[in-house]
C-alpha cells in the first residue's frame, strides 16, 4: 500500500511525496478535503476521493477562466463545462460555488446584455431571443426588458436619425422591433 511520506505547500498547491518519491502536485483545497497527511495510506477509496476533488477543482478553474473574458449566464457556463467533459455533478458544484460568491449572476447578465443590445438599436424581440439563447429565465428576461427605455422610444430615435420610410421600417423589423414601431417608421401611422 502506498503511503504519503511528505507534503510541501507551495502557494495554493501541495507537492505530495509517496513512498519517498515525488508523486504529484494537487490544489491545497483538494488535499484538505481528502485529508492528506504524512503517514496516510492511499487506498482505493481515498484515491477515488482525491480524483473527484481534483476533477472538482479543475471544473472550478475552467469556469473561472471562462468568466475572465465576459460575464456568462449559468446555463452558458454549464454548457462550456459540459463541452470540456465535466460531469453534471462537477458542473453543478462549480457553478453553485461561483454563484455563491457572486461571480455568476443571471440577473446581472440579463440587465447588462439587454442594456447593451438596446444601446445598439435592438428591439425587445431580439433582446428576448438573445437572453433566452443564453439560458436566462423568463422572469429575469421580463425584468431586464422592463428596465429598458420603452421600445417605441428607442425606435423613434432610430427613425429620427434615419428618417421615415420603407428602408427604416425594414431595419427595425430586422432588429426585432414590434409591429407598432415598424409601422411608425414606415410612415403608415402619423
Amino acid at each position: 500500500m502506498a503511503v504519503v511520506t511528505g507534503l510541501r505547500e507551495r502557494g495554493q498547491r501541495v507537492d505530495v511525496e509517496v513512498d519517498g518519491a515525488r508523486w504529484r502536485t494537487v490544489p491545497v483545497e483538494a488535499a484538505a478535503h481528502v485529508g492528506l497527511r504524512v503517514g496516510l495510506e492511499l487506498d482505493r477509496p481515498r484515491l477515488r476521493q482525491l480524483r473527484r476533488e481534483l476533477r472538482q477543482s479543475a471544473a472550478g478553474s475552467r469556469a473561472v477562466r471562462a468568466l475572465r473574458a465576459r460575464d456568462l449566464a449559468v446555463a452558458e457556463l454549464d454548457r462550456r463545462l459540459e463541452r470540456a467533459g465535466f460531469t453534471g455533478g462537477e458542473r453543478a458544484a462549480a457553478v453553485e460555488r461561483l454563484e455563491r460568491v457572486g461571480l455568476v449572476d443571471d440577473r446581472r447578465v440579463a440587465v447588462a446584455r439587454a442594456s447593451a443590445l438596446a444601446a445598439r438599436g435592438r428591439g425587445d424581440a431580439a433582446i428576448r431571443w438573445d437572453l433566452e439563447q443564453r439560458g436566462v429565465a423568463e422572469e429575469l428576461v421580463r425584468e431586464a426588458l422592463d428596465g429598458l427605455e420603452p421600445e417605441r422610444e428607442r425606435a423613434a430615435a432610430i427613425v429620427a436619425a434615419r428618417g421615415r420610410g420603407p428602408s427604416t421600417a425594414r431595419l427595425l423589423a430586422r432588429r426585432g422591433f414590434g409591429e407598432d414601431a415598424v409601422e411608425t417608421a414606415s410612415g403608415a401611422e402619423e
